[in-house]
């Protein structure tokens, strides 16, 4: 069995080959090679027949694929899209432009709506059409009127449209307006992609589904295009192998799902990196972990508490600011990683990112053309970065190109030498990252000191310990492969697919006949998941079926996740859900009123089916303190009391189980560095992760 896990970053694509053979230990390939921003699946390509050189393989013998992506992301976040028409209920055409009537910053005379100043649908694409679908049954008052229908789809067709969302007033509660929409426009344009609400999210709201069903429609033709382009390319490379698509709530999927619900892939390439971090906590015995993923481009972080992934609220799953209800792991990204650039702004203030110098040209070090400082010419000015060791000597970096960009933007207009100012750039970024760190933490009722902070990334363990300083975490851990660990969360997840409709049902007072109606449902979707699976080729024993009722407390703006119990829900066993949405209350807020009245929103059934997950081998024991023959040279570094320390390097490669490592020292490999600060002390663990620890 040989599976190949490929995660696209701004800067760097990543990829993990896992080869097992009967009696043999796992053998792991790991490798980077630069992103292709104009169209990933070049990268993708040449990295997995890098990784198969490597190892030796046919890139015909791979098995299975699995793909961590941004292309929908960014799109989203450029505003790049397809040319989307929408067609809705007469009289609703604004939803999209007057939302939830809510101000980014309330005092702000000068706030930007991006929902206003960026549609996803521009308004003279939005189209209405007479129908109307009526609460709570659902029940038809006014009947479609497919002349209208036709006569929007000949004029979106006639305006080069490329993309049609469908969304209808009360839809979830019949879709069948819906539907027959779909089928009409389809007829009329048979080259465009279309998607109905009912299809996307079959959710309450009006305001959250249209969005959602927008994006869907505004990310779609290109997702689905470069999904289509990126199988295509690999036949031509003789790669046969079944490919999977990671998703936003940590599973994989097909690439058929994911070419039509593309919403679902916004979170892709951060979530491979969470799953990576949960399964390297795993085997490190650390439960509790604060993961940051940080790249070239961005720092992604999250919490993964008693080994559990937190999911988003459905009020706070929102890409660009703009609401998408589809399932994500609780990750926050800001613009810090080791592309983003230092710059003295026109008031005279030092900053750093949220700008990046991205692949191309990349930091100024990289001598492409890059003439502005960055945090990867910080680190290389402060000889924490060797140029000779730079991703294994793979890609050559000039310290004094980096020097000479930091005198020129940072250090001469500040009266700085340039040591001081490569110092104040690490200071600057690393402040900016704790404090994401504390508003994905802190704020959210989580003490750091009670967890591990994992770096990741290529840029992660070179901050690592100075951000668990700073947010005062447990200890540190760098991973056996840094700069490749959102790579081998693709080959962790499981295979996974969530389905949803809308319930409304009070809870305490649920009859007989609500009851009834809430199983109906449950049994609806779960018939739903058991086809998607059932075309997957999953073995029955093999698959699980989990379901969770979203709730409230009536006249509650939005909803929690609970846990339901297994069979029917009935008289008996519905106070479980109820407890546990108080419980996932006093959670969340801090406090449940047991008093109040419970309403069941929305009713949500996971499917999935575990895959093999990724084995590593046992490091042969060492116990060695600081081995010399781990030692490959001593060079000066500058670590935050601005002197040049003479400091060793390491070979991550010979250090074995057990053995320590006392700063000052840097541990190098070809995929990522870890700084070891003066004061601290890494020891090598059963696989090859590392875990720092103050002396």
């Amino acid at each position: 069995m040989i599976r190949v896990g490929v995660d696209v970053g701004g800067t760097f694509t990543d990829i993990v080959l896992e080869r097992r053979e009967a009696g043999a230990d796992p053998e792991v390939v790991v490798t980077k090679v630069p992103s292709t921003p104009q169209d990933q699946s070049q990268g993708v390509v040449a990295g997995v027949l890098k990784v198969c050189a490597m190892a030796g393989v046919e890139p015909g013998a791979i098995d299975m694929l699995f793909h961590g992506t941004t292309v929908a992301t960014n799109m989203v976040i450029e505003r790049d899209g397809a040319h989307v028409g929408m067609l809705t209920t007469k009289g609703f055409r604004d939803i999209l432009h007057i939302a939830r009537h809510k101000r980014p910053h309330n005092f702000s005379l000068q706030f930007d709506v991006p929902w206003q100043s960026a549609p996803l649908v521009r308004r003279r694409d939005r189209l209405t059409i007479t129908e109307r679908v009526m609460p709570p049954t659902g029940e038809i008052t006014v009947p479609l009127d497919e002349d209208e229908v036709r006569a929007a789809a000949e004029l979106l067709k006639k305006r080069g449209v490329e993309a049609v969302a469908i969304g209808f007033l009360f839809s979830f509660l019949n879709d069948a307006h819906e539907k027959r929409a779909r089928e009409i426009v389809a007829e009329v344009m048979p080259d465009a992609y279309i998607c109905a609400s009912s299809d996307v999210v079959n959710v309450i709201r009006e305001y959250e589904r249209f969005s959602s069903t927008a994006m869907n429609a505004y990310i779609g033709p290109r997702t689905a295009l470069y999904l289509r382009r990126l199988e295509s390319r690999l036949k031509e490379n003789g790669i046969e192998a079944i490919v999977r698509i990671m998703q936003s709530n940590g599973g994989i999927s097909t690439i058929e799902n994911s070419a039509a619900r593309p919403i679902g892939l916004l979170l892709s390439g951060p979530a491979g990196g969470v799953m990576g971090g949960r399964w390297t906590g795993e085997h490190c015995g650390s439960a509790d972990v604060i993961t940051i993923d940080i790249g070239g481009t961005s720092a992604d972080i999250s919490v993964i508490q008693n080994g559990e992934l937190r999911i988003k609220n459905p009020r706070d799953t929102t890409v660009a600011e703009l609401p998408v209800l589809a399932p994500m792991i609780d990750i926050d990204a800001i613009g810090a990683g080791g592309g983003s650039i230092a710059y003295v702004d026109a008031g005279g203030a030092f900053r750093v990112g949220p700008r990046s110098a991205g692949a191309a040209p990349g930091p100024a070090c990289y001598g492409r053309g890059g003439a502005e400082p960055t945090v990867t010419d910080a680190q290389v000015a402060l000889g924490r970065l060797d140029p000779d060791r730079f991703l294994g000597g793979d890609l050559s970096i000039d310290r004094s190109l980096a020097e000479e960009a930091i005198r020129t933007h940072i250090a001469e207009p500040l009266g700085l030498s340039v040591t001081d100012a490569a110092l104040g750039i690490l200071k600057i970024i690393n402040n900016n990252m704790a404090l994401a760190i504390n508003a994905n933490s802190v704020a959210k009722g989580i003490d750091p000191r009670g967890f591990s902070l994992m770096g990741f990334g290529g840029a992660g363990p070179l901050h690592v310990v100075a951000l668990g300083e700073m947010i005062q975490a447990r200890d540190m851990i760098s991973p056996l492969q840094p700069g490749i660990t959102a790579a081998t969360g693709l080959l962790v997840g499981d295979l996974k697919y969530e389905y949803t409709q809308s319930v409304l049902a009070t809870l305490d007072d649920a009859g007989d006949e609500t009851l009834a109606s809430i199983n109906a449902i449950a049994d609806a979707l779960t018939a739903e998941a058991t086809a998607q699976l059932d075309a997957d080729g999953i073995a029955p024993e093999r698959r699980q079926f989990t379901r969770v009722m979203e709730c409230r407390y009536v006249g509650q703006g939005f909803e929690l996740r609970a846990a339901m119990p297994e069979g029917a829900l009935t008289q008996t066993n519905k106070q479980a859900v109820i407890d546990a949405f108080f419980d996932v209350h006093k959670e969340t807020y801090g406090h449940a009123f047991r008093d109040q009245v419970t309403e069941g929103v929305t009713l949500r059934v996971i499917a999935s089916a575990a895959v093999e997950t990724l084995r590593l081998k046992t490091l042969e024991t060492g116990g060695r303190a600081n081995p010399e023959a781990a030692v490959l040279y001593t060079a000066d570094t500058v670590f935050d009391d601005g002197v040049p320390t003479p400091t060793p390097r390491y070979d991550r490669e010979k250090l074995l189980a057990e053995d320590t490592v006392a700063g000052p020292a840097i541990i190098t490999q070809h995929n990522s560095t870890t700084i070891l600060p003066p004061g601290y002390v890494a020891t090598v663990l059963s696989h090859g992760d590392i875990r720092i620890a103050r002396a």
